[in-house]
Parts: structure tokens; sequence; C-alpha cells
């Protein structure tokens, strides 16, 4: 009996410190508040905008927390996952990224790109191993080739480097909330603190 009543009290407690935790969360400490602040991309809903690189060692640390976040994501929330591409080697895997979501294989590739270059060590970072690591997921050389500094995917990649700019960004990840806030790091305290400022949001509504 005492045992149960102390695993009770335990449990009561690690619930009221995650909701202090919770209501604790800092400007300029947890998170940052954006002074270029930018727009939602679909009106009436909230925005979590995802800023990575597949060669980023954080990102694919942050990835499984992300995950998990976006297997529970509310419905009054809208996820959009963007390359960054600050400088010329994340610029190849940005494009790459695009190019995978013009052909509608992205949702088959993300991780897969992610675990082959942390996991095996490859180095898919340029235009010519991308194409032929797509080419595992039935997407030719060619094809690939043909789009990847097309015009559509070019201006993709300009309007992720202007939303970077704007939101001020300097290193991924980052995760641009409402385009009001942005949290960095790379453990399951990013996605508590997306749920937070999202909670915010939905109250100044």
């Amino acid at each position: 009996m005492k045992k149960f009543i102390l695993t009770g009290v335990a449990a009561a407690l690690t619930v009221a410190f995650s909701s202090a935790a919770m209501a604790n969360f800092t400007a300029g400490k947890d998170y940052t508040v954006l002074q270029n602040p930018g727009t939602v991309t679909v009106p009436g809903k909230l925005e979590v905008r995802e800023f990575f690189w597949y060669g980023c060692g954080h990102c694919f640390t942050l990835e499984p927390h992300m995950q998990a976040w976006l297997k529970k994501i509310p419905k009054d929330v809208n996820f959009i996952r963007t390359p960054a591409a600050m400088n010329k080697v994340w610029e190849q895997n940005a494009r790459g990224y695009y190019v995978s979501e013009a052909l509608g294989v992205r949702q088959k590739t993300h991780l897969p790109l992610f675990h082959a270059i942390h996991d095996k060590g490859q180095q898919i970072f340029d235009q010519k191993s991308q194409a032929k690591f797509f080419t595992q997921y039935g997407v030719p050389e060619a094809k690939f080739n043909s789009l990847y500094n097309s015009f559509a995917i070019t201006a993709k990649v300009s309007q992720a480097n202007k939303l970077a700019q704007q939101y001020q960004l300097t290193g991924v990840p980052a995760v641009v909330v409402n385009g009001k806030y942005v949290v960095q790091g790379e453990n399951a305290k990013v996605t508590e603190v997306v749920d937070f400022l999202l909670n915010q949001e939905r109250k100044a509504k």
C-alpha cells in the first residue's frame, strides 16, 4: 500500500514538474521572438516550419522527436519542412529535396537519406551523388538532373533562403512557430517549446 501511495505521489510530482516546465519556457532562453515576423502559408491555421540540412548531425538527432510530434500533430497546425540553403553545399541538398518533392517520392526518401548519411557515412551532398541515391526509389538520373537546376526548383530554393534571412537564422535545426518564434535544439524539449508557443498563439486568438 505504501509503495502504491509513493508511486502515485511520484507520478503526481512528475506531472506537476512537467506542467511547471511548460509554464516556465521564456523568451531569450528557450526560444527567440522574431523582430520581423513572417506570414503563415495557410490562413486560419497555425504554422510550424522546420529548417534543416541532411548533413547536419543535430538535425538528424532532432528528427525522431519531430517524427513523434508529427504523429499527433493538432488539426489546427500546418507543418512545413524547409531545407536550408544558406551556403553552396546546403543548397545542393535543398535542390535534391525539392526535386524529390516534385517527383512525389519525398515521403519515401526523407528518412532513408538522413540514415544513409549519418548511419552509413555516405557522402550524398552533390548533384551526382543525390541523383544516384534517388534511383533506388524509381527516379531515373536523367529525370532528377532535368529538374535539379530548373526554374521551379530554383524558385523554391530562393524562397527558402529569403525566409531564412527574414527569420535571421544562423544555423539549423531551427523550428519557426507561426512566423513569430524560433526554437533551436536537438532533443524532445524542442517539441515541448513548440507546443507551448502554439498554445500561446491559440490563446492570443
